[in-house]
């Protein structure tokens, strides 16, 4: 296995077997539907007793007793997992995934988000997908109880429901591993 270059820090061998192994596997469906996200020594698991097989290897080999073996990027489970599809609970980090971490007023992207009602709870505005953005936190102060139009501050985006297209992966990920892309939806 070829060792991730650590410019300021030279790492023990377990210490980078520990980051190697919690890294994220997109795992598929039979039919190559993305199903789950697990880490690497999950993966590896899967694969050692029969139940996936290497689809991607984008990380490389490791070294074991019994042999070498591929570090996978992306798995496919030889069954079919049939799930019911659920509708999409309204949390924060769900509005944080719809909105891409973006200011849906400013376009600042970033972490430090606040979720913000468009039509502002006094004016009897819902809690549903459609009436809650996120929004950072100056442009949350300075929209303050108002709506768009009071403030000034036109949305970027109209918000709404997320579709259900099953199992989507959480924008964080989006960007970590270019080899997933073939693999997900390009519409949420």
């Amino acid at each position: 296995m070829k060792l991730p270059a650590f410019p300021d820090k030279i790492l023990s061998n377990a210490k980078v077997e520990s980051i190697v192994v919690n890294q994220p596997v997109l795992v598929l469906n039979e039919n190559y539907l993305p199903l789950n996200i697990c880490r690497v020594r999950r993966a590896v698991v899967l694969v050692l007793v029969g139940k996936a097989e290497v689809v991607e290897n984008g990380r490389g080999y490791f070294s074991a007793s019994s042999g070498s073996y591929e570090i996978p990027s992306v798995i496919r489970l030889i069954y079919l997992v049939r799930r019911q599809s659920h509708p999409r609970k309204m949390t924060k980090m769900e509005i944080f995934n719809r909105d891409k971490y973006t200011c849906q007023y400013c376009g600042r992207e970033g972490r430090e988000l606040t979720l913000d009602h468009v039509m502002p709870r006094r004016l009897n505005g819902q809690h549903t997908w459609e009436n809650i953005v996120a929004a950072c936190i100056p442009c949350n102060r300075k929209k303050a109880g108002r709506t768009p139009t009071e403030a000034g501050m036109p949305l970027l985006r109209a918000p709404r429901a997320p579709g259900n297209i099953g199992f989507y992966v959480p924008f964080q990920y989006l960007n970590a591993r270019s080899e997933w892309e073939k693999y997900l939806p390009h519409k949420r």
